[in-house]
């Protein structure tokens, strides 16, 4: 067993967390009996595809890449996944006896760490998984957004947009897991009342993102206008206007006391009645 070289940094995958954590070690193979599943895997949905292809890959090629495991705190004599259970559940389909494996020694936020990096640069997660995973170092180790952004490389706009997604219902999580829609229809979901029902339409009709976003809008509660109220003087002396005249008067004042006074008439008729009162009085 040999000690692999350390590296500094976060936000720049997997092989800067190996170095940053103390006597990592390289061994060869481990029995696939000897391992379990990490509590701190991010990914809960497997794509039944994917992983076939993963299983024949394995069955021509072997395992290319070992897994990263520590020892397990639960169990004497095992190894706990810390990221490649897709490729422990491969080579079980497969029929192999062994993997090959770096076995660290890593804390629960280590774990964590390496859960999330290894599924996300890959874009093996979902965006709720990924979501849920930035929510747990938030949550369990003390990350604020800054901070999971630095150690992910994503911006904190991305870390903060992702969270969103939790507050959407149930129903319309469960959509993004199974990929009915996608995070671009998520994202403008977000905050709307009637976010199951919109999630249902995107899906029925295989809407794009751009026209999901027509139809958000159409759901969207019209802003209500807000209007002045006028002068009570200015008031009487429109009505006073209208019964002399028959038609309709607007007088707007300004803060100033500069304004203006419009008229609407319907004919022709109603255009030389004014006409002519003006040229009879001025």
């Amino acid at each position: 067993m040999s000690t692999l070289k350390q590296k500094k940094g976060l936000g720049r995958g997997l092989s800067s967390l190996i170095g940053d954590s103390k006597n990592t070690l390289i061994k060869n193979k481990i029995s696939i009996s000897e391992i379990v599943r990490s509590k701190y895997q991010p990914r809960k949905i497997f794509q039944k595809e994917s992983l076939e292809e993963l299983t024949n890959s394995i069955r021509e090629r072997g395992v290319v890449q070992p897994i990263i495991v520590r020892k397990s705190k639960e169990f004497n004599n095992k190894y706990e996944i810390i990221a490649g259970e897709r490729r422990w559940l491969a080579s079980q389909n497969a029929g192999l006896n062994e993997i090959p494996a770096v076995v660290i020694e890593a804390d629960d936020t280590k774990a964590l760490e390496f859960a999330i990096v290894e599924n996300v640069q890959r874009s093996d997660l979902n965006p709720v998984e990924e979501a849920t995973g930035y929510k747990r170092l938030m949550d369990e180790f003390g990350y604020d957004q800054e901070k999971v952004g630095k150690f992910i490389g994503k911006s904190r706009a991305h870390i903060a947009n992702c969270l969103r997604l939790l507050s959407l219902p149930k129903d319309v999580i469960n959509m993004i897991e199974t990929g009915k829609i996608t995070q671009g229809h998520a994202k403008i979901l977000v905050g709307m009342e009637n976010a199951n029902l919109i999630a249902k339409k995107i899906f029925d009709k295989k809407l794009s993102v751009r026209q999901a976003e027509n139809l958000v809008n159409l759901f969207k509660k019209p802003k209500k206008m807000k209007f002045a109220s006028k002068d009570a003087n200015l008031k009487e002396l429109e009505n006073v206007l209208i019964s002399k005249l028959g038609i309709r008067v607007l007088i707007k004042n300004k803060k100033n006391n500069s304004g203006s006074i419009s008229f609407d008439y319907k004919d022709l008729d109603q255009l030389n009645k004014l006409i002519y009162i003006i040229k009879a009085n001025y």
